[in-house]
């Protein structure tokens, strides 16, 4: 008899979700724990530098800025603070709005960011795909990118 319950989880079903879990604890720790040990750079710090490399004229609205980076945007004026204070970014207002404000990269942001790539891709490497030989990587890509975008309100 069907009461509109949702079925429990397979055995296989729940391994997946308990790894998953645990993959989004200690992930992000491990990939950040790396960055800092290396390169004495935050895995937020990489993210922004990252994020503004690709932008447009290497140039992010904070908020737009703080959003990609799933951070709040006191939090994101914060770390733009220190990156701006190391020289890695300055901040400007922004030309279409006088109340809002633009993150540009500087060049000795690009130029730090291009030191730490190399540590960041040899932890991605190791810490994920080390891990993955043998799985459909456009399959995984599709299904994770299905999954956040059914969530894309939470951003």
């Amino acid at each position: 008899m069907d009461d509109g319950a949702p079925a429990p989880l397979t055995p296989r079903e729940e391994a997946v979700m308990r790894a998953l879990g645990r993959f989004l604890m200690v992930m992000p720790r491990a990939l950040d724990a790396d960055l800092e040990r290396e390169q004495r750079m935050s895995a937020s710090e990489y993210s922004v530098l990252r994020h503004l490399s690709e932008a447009p004229d290497r140039m992010l609205r904070m908020s737009t800025l703080a959003t990609a980076c799933d951070m709040s945007l006191s939090g994101m004026t914060r770390l733009a603070g220190k990156l701006e204070s190391l020289g890695h970014l300055r901040r400007i207002r922004c030309q279409e709005d006088a109340r809002g404000a633009n993150a540009v990269l500087t060049d000795a942001g690009l130029a730090r960011l291009r030191e730490a790539w190399p540590t960041h891709l040899a932890s991605v490497r190791r810490h994920i795909f080390d891990h993955l030989d043998g799985l459909d990587l456009d399959r995984l890509a599709a299904a994770f990118s299905a999954m956040a975008a059914d969530h894309s309100d939470l951003s």
